[in-house]
This record gives structure tokens, sequence and C-alpha cells, in this order.
């Protein structure tokens, strides 16, 4: 096996003739790279589950009130949706920052963990939705491999399951597995948190009756609000706010709207109050926070 310097050199030599300062498809299932300066609405986000790793410089996603910091050396895993902010940088020589990542699949995690036998009772369950995680030379191993399909796509097909469920056993076997095991659960208290996001995602505009979440879930509310906040580092309400807060952003920068339409649309009744959680949230008023954006990003790079 390679040396983990020789892997990652490798997997840098695959992905950065590919990979753009966008969302780059690799035309193997779930996989997607991205490289270079990375535009601020666009790390501002809803992140879908994924095993995220970086082959060059350096990343932190906050989410809640946690921030986690990550590199080569390490890779994030997020078990949920989760609204984050995140931000890039190159290397210490000043190489763009490059990562690839593998959206996670509940129904793919499913099948694999049914294949393994069951793993010994910890008495503790995965409760946070992310961490991350000292990456292993047998992760990267599969990793380079999944890579090299970009260059053999007609094996795509045939082998990219088979290093899917590599790349996920490899995770399963270190500090995160009992979190993707509980994904994979919807019995779980992470599969039923994650079912109460999926609630509040698709009905983001409207009022949000934590009690009728909790009831959905199966818990009480005092214990949906402390799962929640467990997993997602926000309160139900916190996060609704984020989703909002977010869809706004994307409203405002990508679809030109109104400040006044952006806020009715993502369901403020009042545009004064819209605009001062916007504030609180990005930094700026929503009217000068979308054009100063459009405006350092109206020649994308690459």
């Amino acid at each position: 096996m390679q040396s983990m310097e020789e892997q990652l050199k490798e997997l840098r030599a695959l992905a950065a003739p590919r990979a753009r300062n966008r969302f780059t498809e690799t035309g193997i299932p779930r996989v997607a790279m991205v490289q270079g300066k990375i535009p601020e609405h666009e790390l501002s986000a809803v992140y879908d589950p994924m095993v995220n790793l970086i082959l060059q410089g350096s990343k932190s996603m906050t989410i809640g009130d946690r921030t986690l910091h990550y590199c080569p050396a390490n890779y994030f895993v997020m078990s949920v949706d989760l609204p984050a902010v995140g931000t890039v940088w190159p290397s210490a020589s000043g190489e763009p920052y490059l990562a690839v990542a593998l959206t996670l699949q509940p129904a793919v995690l499913a099948a694999l963990i049914a294949d393994l036998p069951k793993p010994a009772a910890s008495g503790k369950s995965g409760e946070a939705g992310f961490s991350v995680a000292a990456v292993t030379e047998d992760l990267m191993d599969a990793w380079v491999r999944m890579l090299r399909l970009m260059e053999r796509p007609a094996d795509i097909a045939a082998l990219a399951p088979v290093y899917e469920r590599e790349i996920l056993y490899r995770v399963l076997q270190g500090p995160q597995g009992a979190m993707l095991r509980d994904i994979a659960m919807p019995d779980s208290a992470l599969g039923r948190i994650s079912l109460a996001i999926q609630w509040i995602r698709r009905d983001f505009a409207q009022p949000l009756r934590v009690e009728a979440l909790a009831q959905k879930a199966a818990m009480s509310v005092s214990a949906f609000h402390r799962h929640f906040k467990a997993v997602t580092a926000l309160s139900p309400v916190q996060y609704q706010k984020r989703i909002r807060l977010l869809q706004a952003r994307t409203l405002l920068v990508v679809g030109g709207q109104s400040v006044t339409r952006a806020a009715f649309e993502v369901g403020y009744e009042s545009a004064t109050q819209f605009s001062r959680e916007y504030a609180r949230a990005f930094g700026l008023p929503p009217g000068r926070d979308a054009q100063q954006l459009m405006a350092k990003y109206a020649a994308p790079e690459r």
C-alpha cells in the first residue's frame, strides 16, 4: 500500500485538473469535488449528509455554536442535513483548497450494515450529527481507487458501489461508526431527528409546531429538544430560522428578488424582523449583502 503522502499526492493529481470552485460532478454516483476559493453564499448553506475529505488546504465548519477545523490529516462526517457556515483556506505553501465528498445515502448504509456482524454494545450511541476524525491509510486507499474511476468511466457501474461500501466500511470502523449506524436505523434517536429535520426543511416557510414534531418523532417535547440540540447544535426554532435565512440569501443573490419579497417567501411576516435577523446572521443587511456578493463573484474563477 502507498504511504499516506503518496495517496494524497495521487488524489490531488486525479482531482485537481477536473475540480472547479463550485460543486463539480465526477461522473461517479454521489462523489463530487471542489477546488479553490468558493463564493461565501455557497459556503453558508444547508449541507447534505456526507463524508468530506480534504486533499489540500483546510476548512472550518460552524454549526450552531460549534466550529470544527479539519485538513488533509482528518475527514469530516455530517450525518443529517445541517445549516452550516464553511470557510476554506489554501495550503501553507499557497496551493488552492481541494476536497472530495461522498454524499451519504441511508439505504446504502443500511444494506452494508446488514451484512456486517452486530457490534458489541458500547452503552453509548452516537449523539452529535457531525464530527471530525483522523484519516487512515485504509480509508485513503479506498478513496484513491474510487477517484481512479474518473480515468476509467467504463468501470464505474461495476466498481463504484464496491468502493463506496469500502469507504463507508472504513468510516464505520472509526470513531464515527456509531453515528453512521444510527442514521441507517429509523427507530434510533438520530434516525427520528433526521426525519424531523426533513419535515422542517420541507415546510420551512410554515409556522413551526415543536409539539407536533415531537409527536411525529415519538418523543416527549423535552426529549425531542434535547436530542435535536445534541444532533444539530441548534434548537428546532433556530434550525428553521437558519434554513429560512439561507434560502432567502439564495433568493436575493441568485434569484435577484427584493428584500421584502424574499422575506415573505421564506415565511417571515415582518420584513423589519427579517432584515434584523439576516444582518445578525451574515453581518450585513440583506440588500447590501446581496449586492456585495454579486459584485464579488460576478467573474467566477476558472
